[in-house]
């Protein structure tokens, strides 16, 4: 894995154009500004690199000279220590296990039914949509509170909101006037330099 690793001189991120877990990953790279290169992942024709630098020839997987780091949220995590600025965690313990507790409820509750939302059944995204619009509308009055997702700072967290909040569209998702923080919150993260550097062409897409 190694030997593989080091055919690359330069930081490298296999995505996919349209993955959300990619996506989240390329928001952290852009809103540090670190140099590296993409690899555009087909799935249904995925290079034999990639099966042989990640045993679930998944993405995203991160090859960084010889380390090669696979599962999304670890990957931001160890980007956010290799590059420590801008810091996309806090501090304390604490506020770490709590913004940690949350990337984990964002991927169990946001994107897992949005993936129903994609690719279920008619009955199954119907429900996913449901319960993706009555969440947001719920957690709505949280963000008029503070600019990010209960903080002042950016970080992680948004990142996965970011990703989340721009496919809405692609599955037909209007949310109600109630929800107007989160749509208002949605915009500043979008208007983000960052953001704006990391979308795929075919993310852009999603929203044309």
């Amino acid at each position: 894995m190694g030997v593989i690793a080091n055919r690359r001189s330069v930081m490298t991120l296999f995505s996919g154009e349209r993955d959300i877990y990619s996506h989240r990953v390329r928001i952290v790279l852009a809103e540090k500004g670190i140099n590296f290169e993409v690899v555009d992942v087909d799935p249904s024709n995925k290079p034999d690199e990639l099966r042989e630098l990640n045993p679930y020839n998944a993405v995203p997987t991160l090859v960084d000279r010889e380390l090669v780091l696979y599962e999304s949220r670890i990957v931001m995590e160890y980007l956010d220590e290799r590059f420590p600025h801008p810091p996309l965690m806090p501090v304390d313990p604490v506020s770490r296990a709590n913004n940690r507790l949350m990337l984990h409820r964002i991927d169990l509750d946001l994107y897992a039914p949005l993936e129903t939302a994609e690719n279920g059944g008619e009955k199954a995204a119907a429900k996913a949509r449901r319960e993706i619009r009555e969440n947001l509308t719920a957690i709505s009055p949280i963000f008029e509170q503070k600019p990010f997702f209960m903080s002042e700072d950016f970080s992680l967290v948004d990142c996965s909101m970011a990703a989340f909040l721009w496919r809405l569209p692609t599955v037909n998702i209007t949310l109600p006037k109630s929800a107007l923080p989160i749509m208002e919150y949605a915009e500043r993260l979008f208007s983000r330099e960052g953001f704006q550097g990391s979308l795929s062409e075919a993310e852009r897409e999603m929203r044309t």
